[in-house]
């Protein structure tokens, strides 16, 4: 492990802890030569999976993408950063526990769309809008009613 502060290449191990999720170990390190200190974490390393876009693309599945998505869905509404994170997570545990290579968007839109149906009406129908490419204020009011309809039950 190179020093970020004189790069070299000699350190010493100071302390290790695993995090609280139990998938990460963080190391303290501290420069043979410099003396100062560094942190590094150790992960796992996970197989990549593909997301294959409606178009026929192929491109990594990306967790800040997914983020990106659920935090304009929520603006404005009483979903905590925390949680956007949680279905982040359990997304991604999902397509991992799901599937080997490639999972289409439409399963990962499905999937945080159940998510999000039970924590906010509101940002589910703002998800839903982007997803599913309305066009029109009927497809808007469909999903609404197939919404309320559900919720009566």
């Amino acid at each position: 492990m190179k020093c970020p502060f004189c790069a070299n290449s000699e350190d010493k191990v100071v302390d290790s802890r695993t995090n609280p999720e139990g998938d990460a170990i963080r190391r303290r390190r501290e420069c043979l030569k410099c003396e100062r200190r560094f942190t590094t974490y150790e992960h796992v390393e996970k197989s990549q999976v593909m997301v294959l876009k409606k178009d026929g693309r192929r491109q990594p599945f990306d967790k800040n993408k997914l983020l990106s998505g659920l935090i304009k869905a929520c603006e404005k509404r009483p979903v905590s950063m925390e949680k956007m994170q949680q279905i982040v997570d359990d997304v991604e545990r999902t397509l991992e526990n799901r599937y080997e290579k490639e999972i289409p968007t439409k399963e990962i839109g499905e999937v945080v769309m159940k998510q999000l149906q039970i924590i906010d009406d509101v940002a589910y129908v703002r998800f839903a809008s982007v997803y599913r490419e309305f066009k029109d204020v009927n497809q808007f009011m469909s999903e609404l009613s197939h919404l309320l309809k559900n919720h009566k039950q």
